[in-house]
């Protein structure tokens, strides 16, 4: 899955991905920091989930491997901002559905 960012330079930022299924809540899966490649999982996707990214296409990626029907879902980036005492997400890509068939 990719997402190519407009308007900002993901080097910048800690690109994350975030789960979304029907009619669940939202699941954070990791985030990159594509100045230098460093990664952190949710420990629930650590073995799930590979993100990376090409500064150079301004692209962040998210890789799942062994794929099952609980990971059918809509996948989103997003970057954070620091607002008062907390991270909040500012942008949000256009998601990508991810569908597995049985």
């Amino acid at each position: 899955l990719s997402c190519k960012a407009s308007g900002f330079n993901i080097k910048d930022y800690y690109m994350n991905w975030v789960k979304q299924r029907p009619e669940q809540g939202l699941e954070w899966i990791g985030w990159i920091d594509p100045a230098n490649g460093y990664t952190k999982y949710d420990p629930k996707f650590q073995a799930k989930a590979t993100i990376t990214a090409d500064t150079s296409s301004n692209t962040a990626y998210l890789q799942m491997s062994s794929l099952t029907s609980e990971d059918s879902a809509v996948y989103y980036c997003a970057r954070p901002i620091y607002y008062g005492n907390g991270y909040y997400f500012d942008y949000w890509g256009q998601g990508t559905t991810l569908t597995v068939s049985a």
